[in-house]
Protein backbone atom coordinates (compact mmCIF):
# COMPACT_ATOMS: atom_id res chain seq x y z
CA UNK A 1 0.00 0.00 0.00
CA UNK A 2 0.76 3.66 -0.07
CA UNK A 3 1.92 5.04 2.55
CA UNK A 4 -0.61 7.30 3.43
CA UNK A 5 -4.10 6.27 1.84
CA UNK A 6 -7.55 6.49 1.61
CA UNK A 7 -10.16 3.80 2.39
CA UNK A 8 -13.25 4.15 0.10
CA UNK A 9 -15.20 1.77 1.27
CA UNK A 10 -14.40 2.63 4.90
CA UNK A 11 -14.35 6.40 4.78
CA UNK A 12 -11.16 6.35 6.42
CA UNK A 13 -7.06 7.07 6.45
CA UNK A 14 -4.98 4.41 6.55
CA UNK A 15 -1.10 4.56 7.16
CA UNK A 16 2.41 2.54 7.94
CA UNK A 17 2.89 3.38 11.47
CA UNK A 18 6.52 3.98 10.98
CA UNK A 19 6.80 4.14 14.90
CA UNK A 20 7.12 0.27 14.89
CA UNK A 21 9.09 -0.18 11.95
CA UNK A 22 11.28 -2.80 10.76
CA UNK A 23 10.21 -4.87 13.60
CA UNK A 24 6.25 -5.04 12.38
CA UNK A 25 4.69 -3.52 9.31
CA UNK A 26 1.13 -2.46 10.77
CA UNK A 27 -1.53 -0.38 9.20
CA UNK A 28 -2.94 2.27 11.53
CA UNK A 29 -6.38 3.67 11.12
CA UNK A 30 -7.88 7.42 11.65
CA UNK A 31 -11.78 8.17 10.78
CA UNK A 32 -11.51 11.74 12.32
CA UNK A 33 -8.93 14.69 11.80
CA UNK A 34 -8.59 14.44 15.24
CA UNK A 35 -6.37 11.14 15.39
CA UNK A 36 -4.79 12.27 11.63
CA UNK A 37 -3.61 15.17 14.14
CA UNK A 38 -2.28 12.82 16.68
CA UNK A 39 -0.33 11.07 13.53
CA UNK A 40 1.56 13.56 12.26
CA UNK A 41 2.41 15.27 15.45
CA UNK A 42 3.50 12.04 17.25
CA UNK A 43 5.45 10.60 13.70
CA UNK A 44 2.91 7.83 13.25
CA UNK A 45 3.73 9.70 9.78
CA UNK A 46 6.55 11.32 9.03
CA UNK A 47 8.31 12.93 6.18
CA UNK A 48 7.10 16.55 4.44
CA UNK A 49 5.07 15.14 1.96
CA UNK A 50 3.56 12.61 3.24
CA UNK A 51 2.33 14.92 6.17
CA UNK A 52 0.80 17.39 3.49
CA UNK A 53 -1.00 14.15 2.22
CA UNK A 54 -1.89 13.39 5.28
CA UNK A 55 -3.69 16.55 6.43
CA UNK A 56 -5.22 16.86 3.17
CA UNK A 57 -7.00 13.54 4.17
CA UNK A 58 -7.44 15.04 7.50
CA UNK A 59 -9.82 17.76 6.45
CA UNK A 60 -11.49 15.29 4.33
CA UNK A 61 -12.11 13.68 7.33
CA UNK A 62 -13.28 16.72 9.09
CA UNK A 63 -15.90 17.48 6.16
CA UNK A 64 -17.30 13.94 6.87
CA UNK A 65 -17.40 14.55 10.82
CA UNK A 66 -19.00 18.54 10.31
CA UNK A 67 -22.68 18.20 11.13
CA UNK A 68 -23.40 21.87 9.70
CA UNK A 69 -26.04 22.78 8.07
CA UNK A 70 -25.66 26.09 6.01
CA UNK A 71 -22.17 27.05 3.92
CA UNK A 72 -20.38 29.33 6.86
CA UNK A 73 -20.71 26.84 9.69
CA UNK A 74 -18.93 24.05 7.60
CA UNK A 75 -16.42 26.57 6.33
CA UNK A 76 -15.86 27.24 9.83
CA UNK A 77 -15.68 24.02 11.11
CA UNK A 78 -13.05 23.28 8.01
CA UNK A 79 -11.14 26.01 9.02
CA UNK A 80 -10.83 25.22 12.46
CA UNK A 81 -9.50 21.49 11.39
CA UNK A 82 -7.23 22.91 9.22
CA UNK A 83 -5.54 25.07 12.51
CA UNK A 84 -5.74 22.11 14.16
CA UNK A 85 -3.75 19.78 11.73
CA UNK A 86 -1.25 23.05 11.13
CA UNK A 87 -0.16 23.12 14.39
CA UNK A 88 1.06 19.46 14.47
CA UNK A 89 4.72 20.08 13.11
CA UNK A 90 6.25 23.91 12.56
CA UNK A 91 8.80 23.12 10.05
CA UNK A 92 7.92 20.92 7.23
CA UNK A 93 6.03 23.26 4.85
CA UNK A 94 4.01 20.75 2.93
CA UNK A 95 1.95 21.03 5.76
CA UNK A 96 0.44 24.01 5.49
CA UNK A 97 0.70 24.36 1.83
CA UNK A 98 -1.87 21.43 1.24
CA UNK A 99 -4.33 23.02 3.97
CA UNK A 100 -4.01 25.70 2.02
CA UNK A 101 -4.90 23.99 -1.12
CA UNK A 102 -7.42 22.30 0.53
CA UNK A 103 -9.40 25.01 1.66
CA UNK A 104 -9.44 26.57 -1.66
CA UNK A 105 -11.95 23.92 -2.21
CA UNK A 106 -13.48 24.46 0.96
CA UNK A 107 -14.26 28.09 -0.43
CA UNK A 108 -14.81 28.05 -4.13
CA UNK A 109 -18.04 29.98 -4.01
CA UNK A 110 -18.76 27.66 -7.31
CA UNK A 111 -19.63 24.67 -5.63
CA UNK A 112 -22.81 25.37 -3.82
CA UNK A 113 -24.59 22.01 -2.22
CA UNK A 114 -22.69 20.40 1.03
CA UNK A 115 -22.53 17.26 -0.47
CA UNK A 116 -20.80 18.03 -3.45
CA UNK A 117 -18.44 20.42 -0.96
CA UNK A 118 -17.87 17.05 0.60
CA UNK A 119 -16.93 15.63 -2.45
CA UNK A 120 -14.70 18.03 -3.81
CA UNK A 121 -12.50 18.15 -0.68
CA UNK A 122 -12.35 14.43 -0.97
CA UNK A 123 -11.24 14.44 -4.61
CA UNK A 124 -8.31 17.27 -3.97
CA UNK A 125 -7.01 14.87 -1.21
CA UNK A 126 -6.83 12.18 -3.87
CA UNK A 127 -5.58 14.36 -6.45
CA UNK A 128 -2.79 15.71 -4.30
CA UNK A 129 -1.69 12.66 -3.09
CA UNK A 130 -1.42 11.13 -6.66
CA UNK A 131 0.33 14.36 -7.93
CA UNK A 132 2.90 13.24 -4.62
CA UNK A 133 4.03 10.08 -6.50
CA UNK A 134 3.94 11.35 -10.36
CA UNK A 135 6.55 14.40 -8.89
CA UNK A 136 8.67 12.02 -7.20
CA UNK A 137 8.96 9.74 -9.81
CA UNK A 138 10.00 13.01 -12.12
CA UNK A 139 12.47 14.25 -9.42
CA UNK A 140 13.88 10.41 -9.22
CA UNK A 141 14.95 10.40 -12.79
CA UNK A 142 16.55 14.08 -12.80
CA UNK A 143 18.60 12.90 -9.72
CA UNK A 144 19.31 9.47 -10.88
CA UNK A 145 21.27 11.43 -13.89
CA UNK A 146 23.48 12.34 -11.54
CA UNK A 147 24.66 9.03 -10.26
CA UNK A 148 27.28 7.33 -12.33
CA UNK A 149 28.11 4.01 -12.18
CA UNK A 150 29.58 2.41 -9.28
CA UNK A 151 29.24 5.73 -7.34
CA UNK A 152 28.99 5.44 -3.53
CA UNK A 153 26.07 7.65 -1.83
CA UNK A 154 25.94 9.63 1.57
CA UNK A 155 22.08 9.94 2.32
CA UNK A 156 20.95 11.15 5.22
CA UNK A 157 17.22 10.73 7.62
CA UNK A 158 14.73 8.78 5.29
CA UNK A 159 13.57 9.98 2.14
CA UNK A 160 11.76 7.33 0.68
CA UNK A 161 8.76 5.78 -0.18
CA UNK A 162 7.68 6.29 3.76
CA UNK A 163 8.53 9.69 4.08
CA UNK A 164 6.05 10.04 0.68
CA UNK A 165 2.94 9.15 -0.64
CA UNK A 166 4.99 6.81 -2.85
CA UNK A 167 8.62 6.11 -4.35
CA UNK A 168 10.50 8.99 -2.27
CA UNK A 169 12.72 11.99 -2.80
CA UNK A 170 16.36 11.44 -2.10
CA UNK A 171 16.00 7.94 -1.28
CA UNK A 172 13.95 7.60 -4.28
CA UNK A 173 16.36 8.80 -6.80
CA UNK A 174 18.76 5.96 -5.24
CA UNK A 175 16.30 3.62 -5.91
CA UNK A 176 15.86 4.88 -9.37
CA UNK A 177 19.85 4.86 -9.98
CA UNK A 178 19.22 0.99 -8.58
CA UNK A 179 16.58 -0.10 -10.94
CA UNK A 180 18.14 1.52 -13.68
CA UNK A 181 20.86 -1.08 -13.10
CA UNK A 182 23.64 1.18 -12.04
CA UNK A 183 26.20 -0.85 -9.60
CA UNK A 184 26.01 2.02 -6.16
CA UNK A 185 26.62 1.45 -2.56
CA UNK A 186 24.29 3.48 -0.19
CA UNK A 187 25.82 4.50 3.17
CA UNK A 188 22.91 5.43 5.57
CA UNK A 189 23.64 7.61 8.28
CA UNK A 190 21.39 6.12 11.32
CA UNK A 191 19.96 9.78 11.95
CA UNK A 192 19.75 10.18 15.66
CA UNK A 193 18.17 10.54 17.86
CA UNK A 194 15.10 8.51 16.11
CA UNK A 195 17.13 6.61 13.97
CA UNK A 196 14.94 7.34 10.41
CA UNK A 197 18.19 6.13 8.49
CA UNK A 198 18.71 2.80 10.75
CA UNK A 199 15.07 1.83 11.39
CA UNK A 200 13.52 3.20 8.11
CA UNK A 201 15.52 3.68 5.29
CA UNK A 202 17.92 0.29 5.52
CA UNK A 203 14.35 -1.02 5.98
CA UNK A 204 13.65 0.65 2.72
CA UNK A 205 16.48 -0.73 1.06
CA UNK A 206 15.71 -3.94 1.93
CA UNK A 207 12.54 -3.46 0.38
CA UNK A 208 14.04 -2.58 -2.76
CA UNK A 209 17.38 -4.68 -2.96
CA UNK A 210 19.31 -1.78 -2.86
CA UNK A 211 23.20 -2.78 -1.55
CA UNK A 212 23.72 -0.46 1.49
CA UNK A 213 25.69 0.08 5.05
CA UNK A 214 24.57 1.61 7.92
CA UNK A 215 27.01 4.13 9.32
CA UNK A 216 26.97 5.85 12.40
CA UNK A 217 26.13 10.02 11.83
CA UNK A 218 29.56 10.57 13.14
CA UNK A 219 31.64 8.54 10.83
CA UNK A 220 30.14 10.30 7.59
CA UNK A 221 33.08 12.28 7.99
CA UNK A 222 35.42 9.60 8.25
CA UNK A 223 34.34 7.92 4.90
CA UNK A 224 34.14 11.18 2.88
CA UNK A 225 37.51 12.05 3.85
CA UNK A 226 38.87 8.82 3.05
CA UNK A 227 37.73 8.98 -0.34
CA UNK A 228 34.51 6.49 0.13
CA UNK A 229 31.93 8.71 -0.85
CA UNK A 230 30.87 10.24 -4.09
CA UNK A 231 28.23 12.02 -3.64
CA UNK A 232 25.65 12.97 -0.52
CA UNK A 233 22.25 13.06 -1.57
CA UNK A 234 19.31 14.42 1.00
CA UNK A 235 15.77 15.70 1.84
CA UNK A 236 14.10 18.88 2.75
CA UNK A 237 11.50 20.09 4.94
CA UNK A 238 11.59 23.60 3.84
CA UNK A 239 14.23 25.54 1.47
CA UNK A 240 13.80 29.42 1.67
CA UNK A 241 13.92 31.40 -1.56
CA UNK A 242 17.48 31.72 -1.75
CA UNK A 243 18.47 28.07 -1.77
CA UNK A 244 18.86 27.62 2.12
CA UNK A 245 17.29 24.41 3.10
CA UNK A 246 16.16 23.31 6.61
CA UNK A 247 16.01 19.15 6.98
CA UNK A 248 16.62 16.61 9.47
CA UNK A 249 19.03 17.49 12.51
CA UNK A 250 22.64 16.49 10.85
CA UNK A 251 22.51 17.64 7.64
CA UNK A 252 24.31 20.69 8.02
CA UNK A 253 27.33 19.18 9.31
CA UNK A 254 27.43 16.80 6.20
CA UNK A 255 26.75 19.34 3.41
CA UNK A 256 29.99 21.69 5.08
CA UNK A 257 31.61 18.35 5.54
CA UNK A 258 30.69 17.18 1.95
CA UNK A 259 31.87 20.81 0.62
CA UNK A 260 35.46 20.46 2.46
CA UNK A 261 36.02 17.51 0.62
CA UNK A 262 35.01 18.34 -2.74
CA UNK A 263 31.74 16.21 -3.06
CA UNK A 264 28.39 17.04 -4.46
CA UNK A 265 25.75 17.60 -2.46
CA UNK A 266 22.34 17.64 -3.39
CA UNK A 267 19.14 18.00 -1.98
CA UNK A 268 15.60 16.27 -3.09
CA UNK A 269 13.24 19.24 -3.40
CA UNK A 270 9.80 19.03 -4.91
CA UNK A 271 8.38 22.72 -5.48
CA UNK A 272 5.46 22.25 -2.94
CA UNK A 273 8.33 22.26 -0.15
CA UNK A 274 10.09 25.31 -1.66
CA UNK A 275 8.96 28.36 0.40
CA UNK A 276 8.90 31.94 -1.47
CA UNK A 277 7.86 34.28 1.15
CA UNK A 278 10.78 33.40 3.42
CA UNK A 279 14.05 35.18 2.12
CA UNK A 280 16.35 33.25 4.09
CA UNK A 281 16.77 30.04 5.84
CA UNK A 282 16.73 32.26 9.34
CA UNK A 283 13.11 32.54 9.20
CA UNK A 284 12.72 29.19 8.68
CA UNK A 285 10.74 27.60 12.22
CA UNK A 286 12.97 25.21 13.93
CA UNK A 287 10.69 22.33 15.76
CA UNK A 288 12.43 21.39 19.03
CA UNK A 289 10.62 17.79 20.37
CA UNK A 290 10.52 16.21 23.56
CA UNK A 291 13.85 15.64 25.58
CA UNK A 292 12.53 11.90 26.19
CA UNK A 293 13.83 11.11 22.77
CA UNK A 294 17.05 11.44 23.80
CA UNK A 295 17.02 10.30 27.29
CA UNK A 296 15.49 7.08 27.02
CA UNK A 297 17.67 5.81 24.47
CA UNK A 298 19.09 2.83 26.20
CA UNK A 299 22.35 0.75 25.11
CA UNK A 300 23.08 -3.05 26.40
CA UNK A 301 19.45 -2.50 28.14
CA UNK A 302 20.90 0.94 30.32
CA UNK A 303 19.97 4.02 29.90
CA UNK A 304 22.74 6.52 28.32
CA UNK A 305 21.84 9.62 30.27
CA UNK A 306 22.25 10.66 34.03
CA UNK A 307 18.41 11.10 35.52
CA UNK A 308 17.21 14.69 35.15
CA UNK A 309 20.05 15.47 32.18
CA UNK A 310 19.08 18.67 30.65
CA UNK A 311 18.39 18.21 26.67
CA UNK A 312 18.74 20.29 23.81
CA UNK A 313 16.72 18.33 21.01
CA UNK A 314 15.97 20.22 17.25
CA UNK A 315 14.57 17.92 14.65
CA UNK A 316 16.01 20.46 12.05
CA UNK A 317 18.92 22.16 10.88
CA UNK A 318 19.79 24.89 8.40
CA UNK A 319 22.00 24.26 5.73
CA UNK A 320 23.44 27.60 3.94
CA UNK A 321 22.76 27.72 -0.11
CA UNK A 322 26.51 27.70 0.05
CA UNK A 323 27.28 24.33 0.47
CA UNK A 324 24.23 22.92 -1.86
CA UNK A 325 26.16 21.59 -4.95
CA UNK A 326 22.04 21.67 -6.91
CA UNK A 327 18.73 21.38 -5.77
CA UNK A 328 16.64 18.06 -7.68
CA UNK A 329 13.49 19.05 -8.47
CA UNK A 330 10.47 17.72 -10.59
CA UNK A 331 11.02 20.79 -13.11
CA UNK A 332 14.82 19.68 -13.34
CA UNK A 333 17.98 20.17 -10.93
CA UNK A 334 18.08 24.04 -10.28
CA UNK A 335 22.02 25.70 -9.71
CA UNK A 336 23.11 28.65 -8.95
CA UNK A 337 21.82 31.69 -8.43
CA UNK A 338 19.07 29.89 -6.69
CA UNK A 339 17.09 33.38 -5.72
CA UNK A 340 16.46 33.41 -9.23
CA UNK A 341 16.60 29.87 -10.75
CA UNK A 342 14.54 28.56 -7.89
CA UNK A 343 11.94 30.92 -8.33
CA UNK A 344 11.60 30.29 -11.86
CA UNK A 345 11.43 26.38 -11.45
CA UNK A 346 8.73 27.24 -8.53
CA UNK A 347 6.58 29.31 -11.02
CA UNK A 348 7.04 26.85 -13.55
CA UNK A 349 5.47 24.20 -11.72
CA UNK A 350 2.77 26.09 -10.54
CA UNK A 351 1.68 27.39 -14.04
CA UNK A 352 1.87 23.68 -15.77
CA UNK A 353 -0.51 22.54 -12.33
CA UNK A 354 -3.18 25.61 -13.38
CA UNK A 355 -2.73 24.45 -17.30
CA UNK A 356 -3.64 21.01 -15.76
CA UNK A 357 -6.60 22.22 -13.04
Amino acid sequence: MRTVEWDTNRQLVKMIDQRKLPSVCEIAEFSDYNGVAMAIREMVVRGAPAIGAAAAFGLALAAQQSRATSRPEFEQDLNSAAQFLRATRPTAVNLAWALERMMRVVTNPEITALADVRQAILNEAQRLADEDVEINLRMARHGAALIKDGDTILHHCNTGSLATVDWGTALGVIRMANEQGKKIHVLLDETRPLLQGARLSAWECEQYHIPYSLIVDNAAGHFMRTGEVNICFVGTDRAAANGDIANKIGTYKVAVVAKENGIPFFPVVPTSTVDLSLPTGDAIPIEERDSAEVTELTLFGRAVAPVGAKVRNPAFDVTPYKYVTGIVTEYGVVYPPYGINLRQAVEAEQAKVRRTA
